[in-house]
């Protein structure tokens, strides 16, 4: 037995034996093993007079193939070992167990070993009486060809087939619910398949049970594009990609291959599949950005699937496949079907997304954060703040991955972008006005505390809006908005006193304990001590006293939160709350005046 990266024992030759039997078992409601082969059918097969829908293909790839098989898809799946063919024995005795007596549609992947031994099953059933019909899947357009419909299909040139076969399989296995005869399930199956491209990428390749070493690998920082499920080699290599050009390439390389058929509605059934190790998060976020890519082309996303459908055992990837839809296409893919993978049901057919209009998708934008000519001081304040913690990012999070969950500067920027936005839509008036910037700072810390989540998050967005509430609390006092109690070093001094109350009873912390205390209260205390001079002057003295804290705090041992579990882990390295707080001092001290 040897362990795979995932931590899991296997026994090699016994693999596909083993995860079989625990499919069947755990889905006995809706399959169970072909006797004396490598397969399964389903519990409502076989069914007179109707045509039996076959598919198959290598361990590996699930749940493609056998858990696509149920009521209104597959009627039965032979496999093989990983990432190799079912051999043509295997596939003839799984044909003979789904067949009602209406013939056998045969669905696969096109490789070579897949060609020839479901080719040598349907040459044994055709002996036996049991009228068969193929049809291949070719929509990996990183290979090969384009398929064309009615066109005979020669597997030593055309495109392999990759996580497109699900639509094809699920239009042929609704056909022959629907009581289509053989002929009428071929043809369902091939239109589907002529409609259908799909575009992958990898990012890591895969380890298969009993290996020791990866059966190949992608180089570190990059990214192969059109990669294929086995590992076979692709269009070119590129540097990492971020989520959104992820998705632009998926979809510059299918727009221009997609058909276009006479009596084409505009909708696209769409997959974004994951190969094995890719988060279904991330998934979401690639899709963020196809959905769209795919409606500024003119194309409108018809009950979209975001998830795993034919992996590659532990690859980590993308890719993504698009079928054009007309009238019967949205027919067919839209019928119930039930299986141990993918459950479609009655009335579901309709998407929110389907009614998403151009002013909900603008409004998904990112807000803005570049700086604005007329910001007053409060947002110019916090835009400078998340300039300067976006560019310590990556170290932040490097500080916090010590003895935390390394999220820190993520979610700091994140809560800082919705905290500059939330200003800048708040903020008016004078530019020295308290209750103007008091408001733009009560405003933008609950915004900080929302977007960025976690501890960090409720703590920055007290400090903000106990700083904003103070400033407030001066300007409503008798005498005028503002002429009573001017923002000056004095009030800012009030303000980092109350801050600092609202940080230690919310965290619990005290300073000394390795948090952000660690920076603020030298912070506030230095700004006490120069309360007569400018503003601008005792900010940044304050501000360095702050930074000189927050690396002193490599000394500390950490008392509070997860890191005080780690024990000494943290020792001899700066608290990242109590560097990002003396970031976003001195950046705040940069933009103000004298």
């Amino acid at each position: 037995m040897t362990t795979t990266p995932a931590g899991l024992g296997h026994h090699p030759e016994t693999f596909r034996e083993d995860w079989l039997e625990g499919l069947a078992d755990a889905y006995a409601r809706t399959v169970r093993r072909v006797p004396g082969a490598f397969g399964v059918v389903g519990r409502h097969a076989p069914r007179t007079g109707k045509v039996a829908v076959v598919i198959g293909g290598g361990s590996g790839h699930y749940p493609a193939f056998a858990g696509l098989v149920g009521p209104g898809l597959a009627d039965a799946a032979a496999i093989g070992d990983v990432f190799a063919s079912p051999s043509a024995e295997q596939v003839y005795r799984t044909a003979r167990a789904a067949d009602g007596g209406a013939g056998v549609l045969l669905s696969y992947g096109n490789y070579a070993g897949d060609v020839m031994h479901f080719g040598l099953a349907a040459r044994r059933l055709a002996a036996e009486g049991i009228d068969t019909r193929t049809v291949l899947v070719t929509d990996d357009v990183a290979s090969g060809p384009p398929p064309v419909e009615g066109q005979a299909i020669d597997p030593s040139r055309d495109r392999r087939g990759v996580a497109g076969d699900f639509f094809v399989f699920k239009v042929a296995g609704a056909a022959a619910e629907r009581g289509d005869d053989l002929d009428g399930v071929a043809r369902a199956a091939a239109h589907a398949n002529a409609m259908t491209r799909t575009f992958g990428a990898a990012f890591a390749g895969c380890t298969l049970p009993g290996a020791a070493e990866p059966l190949f690998t992608v180089n570190a920082g990059t990214t192969e594009l059109g990669m294929g499920i086995h590992g076979e080699p692709g269009l070119r290599t590129t540097r990492s990609l971020t989520a959104a050009e992820l998705a632009d390439e998926l979809v510059d390389n299918l727009l221009d291959e997609l058909p276009r058929p006479a009596n084409g509605t505009g909708r696209v059934a769409v997959l974004l599949n994951g190969l094995g190790r890719t988060k279904y998060e991330e998934m979401f976020v690639v899709y963020r950005q196809v959905n769209r890519r795919l409606r500024a082309a003119g194309l409108q996303p018809h009950r979209p699937e975001v998830g795993e459908f034919v992996t590659s055992f532990d690859m980590a990837g993308v890719s993504l496949s698009v079928m054009v839809l007309d009238d019967e296409l949205t027919e067919l893919y839209d019928a119930p079907c039930d299986t141990p993978a993918f459950r479609s049901l009655p009335g579901t057919h309709a998407t929110a997304d389907d009614d998403r209009t151009d002013a909900a998708a603008a409004a998904a934008q990112e807000p803005e954060t570049a700086a604005g000519d007329n910001d007053l001081p409060a947002t110019a304040a916090l835009q400078a703040a998340f300039d300067l913690v976006a560019a310590n990012e990556d170290e932040l999070g490097r500080l916090d991955a010590v003895a935390g969950d390394g999220d820190h500067g993520i979610g700091i920027v994140r809560g800082l972008r919705a905290a500059v936005a939330a200003a800048r839509a708040t903020e008016a008036g004078h530019a020295c006005d308290p209750r103007a910037a008091g408001g733009a700072l009560m405003a933008a810390g609950l915004a900080l505390a929302d977007a960025s989540g976690g501890a960090s998050g409720a703590l920055y967005g007290a400090l903000l809006t106990e700083t904003g509430a103070v400033l407030c609390k001066a300007a409503a006092r008798p005498g005028g908005p503002y002429a009573e109690r001017p923002c000056d070093t004095a009030l800012f001094a009030d303000a980092a006193d109350a801050a600092q109350r609202a940080v230690a009873e919310l965290g619990g912390a005290e300073v000394g304990e390795k948090t952000m205390l660690d920076s603020l209260d030298p912070f506030r205390r230095e700004l006490r001590a120069r309360a007569g001079e400018g503003l601008g002057k005792a900010w940044r003295a304050a501000a360095e006293a702050a930074t000189r804290a927050a690396a002193d705090t490599a000394e500390l041992t950490p008392a509070r939160g997860r890191a005080a579990r780690m024990g000494a882990l943290g020792y001899g390295h700066p608290d990242a709350g109590a560097v990002s707080l003396a970031l976003i001092l001195t950046a705040v001290g940069d933009t103000l005046g004298d």
